[in-house]
């Protein structure tokens, strides 16, 4: 199974309220818009990337609670970004205060910000160009950290602004860096 574009534009340009209500009335489907408005209809996981993303919430969602830093999110939560798109990562992280600052209303419909931390993990239907190009989206919408974890490759992209992406091969673990300071991701668990 492969992702699906649909290109609405040239029928209908749905407004970002439209889209959402979409989303709602279809809550079977996982959906995504892209800057330029198409759909992205986004098949389901496999075990093993499910398992995977399980795993990566459970340890950033564990040093959150120590730490207090922010909000986590699953891979239903939509984020609206900047440039337009409506955009789902697989894990992501909202610092405390950004996300303190919406209204109760923004926090119950897709975030109006792109978060400061992003991950997406490679599934077998993903193509690398295209979440190569999610992952840079999340950059230059203001994401300060972001990892693309292959898993068929095991190796990890990590982006950060301003700087060349890194590619880390068969990586035991990775930092949150300064943006989520403590922060170890253990990948034996991903790898295996």
């Amino acid at each position: 199974m492969t992702a699906l574009t649909l290109n609405l534009n040239s029928v209908i340009r749905l407004t970002r309220e439209q889209f959402y209500q979409l989303c709602e009335e279809n809550p079977d489907l996982k959906l995504e818009r892209n800057a330029e408005g198409e759909l992205i209809i986004m098949p389901p996981t496999g075990g093993e990337t499910g398992r995977s993303n399980v795993n990566l919430i459970l340890q950033l969602a564990s040093w959150n609670e120590q730490n207090q830093l922010g909000e986590v999110f699953n891979s239903s939560t939509g984020f609206t970004l900047p440039n337009g798109a409506d955009r789902s990562p697989d894990v992501s992280w909202v610092e405390k205060s950004r996300w303190n600052a919406l209204t109760k209303e923004q926090k119950e419909k897709f975030i109006p910000l792109c978060p400061d931390f992003a991950i997406e993990i490679m599934s077998p239907s993903d193509t690398l160009k295209k979440v190569q190009a999610k992952m840079r989206e999340y950059i230059e919408n203001g994401c300060r950290l972001g990892w693309l974890i292959n898993r068929k490759q095991q190796e990890v992209e990590i982006y950060r602004p301003g700087q060349q992406i890194e590619v880390v091969k068969l990586p035991q673990t990775v930092s949150g860096e300064s943006i989520l300071p403590g922060f170890t991701l253990n990948l034996q668990k991903i790898w295996g």
